[in-house]
């Protein structure tokens, strides 16, 4: 990859880093405080946010039918993300150190917080659990993969890939033969290191 292309992905990271920082900063001082793991709203916002709750059985009868038909399908995946959270945290459990790969935290990517919104009903907020658990899963499981595929084949694809994870865009490019073994080594090393 030429210096001027790695030199640009890094000014994109950097801008995107500082937009996820500004907007989370204004969204913190116009709706709430984050105190530990707990998020206090204003007063008013507390208010206004119970008034929006619907009851159980108003909700029941305006959901969509088709919701609640599809729910025991939707849900019939819990176990097996569940098994998925177990076989992923255990490779990397008994696989990252012996790489020297530094470990990913879960609880950077499975966040419950949800449930503190005083519009969501009982049922909204379990299907807010379950949607928090799957794509925080998801995101946890990615960055394990994605520091699996840096520590053993940093190699970008040939055909454009949609959705590609945040290392990919520094791995080597397709046919650099020339800097496969000297840049394995420095990405290798570069795992141990993060933070």
């Amino acid at each position: 990859m030429n210096e001027r292309i790695t030199q640009i992905l890094a000014q994109m990271a950097a801008l995107e880093d500082d937009l996820r920082s500004a907007v989370h900063e204004q969204e913190s001082r116009i709706f709430f405080q984050i105190r530990g793991r707990r998020v206090e709203f204003e007063r008013s916002v507390k208010a206004a946010h119970r008034k929006l709750k619907k009851n159980f059985f108003r909700w029941l009868v305006t959901d969509r039918p088709q919701n609640l038909i599809t729910g025991p399908i939707i849900y019939g995946m819990a176990l097996p993300l569940l098994m998925l959270d177990l076989c992923v945290s255990f490779y990397q459990w008994a696989c990252f150190p012996i790489y020297g790969i530094t470990k990913v935290r879960r609880a950077d990517y499975i966040v419950f917080d949800r449930h503190q919104l005083g519009y969501l009903n009982f049922i909204e907020k379990f299907h807010c659990t379950y949607c928090e658990y799957g794509n925080g899963l998801m995101g946890y499981m990615r960055e394990i993969l994605a520091r699996t595929e840096e520590y053993f084949c940093p190699i970008k694809h040939a055909h454009k890939v949609l959705g590609t994870h945040a290392r990919y865009h520094r791995f080597l490019g397709y046919g650099e033969a020339d800097a496969y073994e000297a840049r394995l080594e420095e990405f290798r090393v570069g795992l141990g290191k993060l933070k």
